[in-house]
């Protein structure tokens, strides 16, 4: 494939569980530029075979520009402080300075790594259901657990991990996500009653002036958005699964840490 180094458009790589996938994403409207190329992630997960993984979706592009990364865990200035669907390796791993070793940025500066989650919010307030939205927006993803990122006036604050607050003795998460309606085999009313607990806990804590719902469940708001009754807004993420891949792009251009 020909080179990409285009002015305004930067790479995004969104690792997760399963796959590591990643497209060269147009930072003024959020769209990927060209086909998303997508790979397993290694098992084991450990920092050097997704590192090395990471570098062949780059070469697939033939990418040399800058370059963002997603990781499923706390991100501190590029160092991984927790990491429970990975590998226990990836703690207190510099994942800037590693991924920095297998792609090319192309004297644009070091890769950019930010939690999963967040690269989430950062593609929904950019070019998603919170563009233009003023004030607190809270983005929460459901899916194996729960992820979480917080906006005031359309600036992150990193790392909230709100999957974790605890609900009747337990992580929200265990009670709340969508691994957690399948494992009990819930229905959507059963599982919408532990989710609006759990958004009703959320929304006093933080008063936010918008919720949006991303991971897999925003492909069906139908089944519970209409069963949920909280006092902010809620609505469904747009951008589905190109969100982790946007965000991460649009990482390179922001204040994400």
């Amino acid at each position: 494939m020909e080179a990409v180094d285009r002015t305004g458009i930067a790479l995004g790589i969104d690792i997760g569980g399963t796959g590591i996938k990643g497209a060269p994403v147009d930072l003024a409207t959020g769209a990927m530029v060209g086909e998303r190329f997508r790979l397993d992630t290694p098992r084991p997960a450990v920092p050097e075979s997704v590192a090395e993984t990471v570098g062949r979706v780059a070469a697939n592009f033939a990418w040399s520009g800058p370059v963002g990364v997603t990781f499923p865990g706390v991100v501190s200035h590029g160092v991984v402080r927790t990491a429970a669907n990975l590998d226990e390796g990836w703690l207190e791993v510099d994942a800037a300075e590693l991924f920095g070793r297998v792609v090319d940025v192309g004297g644009h500066g070091p890769v950019r790594v930010l939690n999963d989650a967040d690269a989430a919010g950062l593609a929904e307030v950019a070019h998603g259901a919170g563009r233009g939205q003023a004030g607190v927006v809270m983005l929460l993803t459901f899916g194996t657990g729960i992820g979480s990122a917080l906006f005031l006036n359309g600036r992150l604050v990193p790392n909230t991990e709100l999957g974790h607050l605890e609900i009747r003795g337990k992580d929200a998460e265990v009670r709340a996500s969508v691994r957690a309606k399948e494992d009990g085999e819930m229905s959507w009313h059963k599982w919408a009653g532990k989710v609006e607990e759990y958004l009703s806990h959320v929304d006093a804590l933080f008063s936010p002036d918008l919720m949006i719902i991303g991971g897999g469940v925003s492909k069906h708001p139908d089944k519970f958005l209409p069963l949920l009754t909280l006092r902010a807004p809620v609505v469904a993420a747009t951008l589905a699964n190109t969100a982790g891949i946007v965000g991460a792009a649009l990482a390179t251009g922001t204040q994400a840490e």
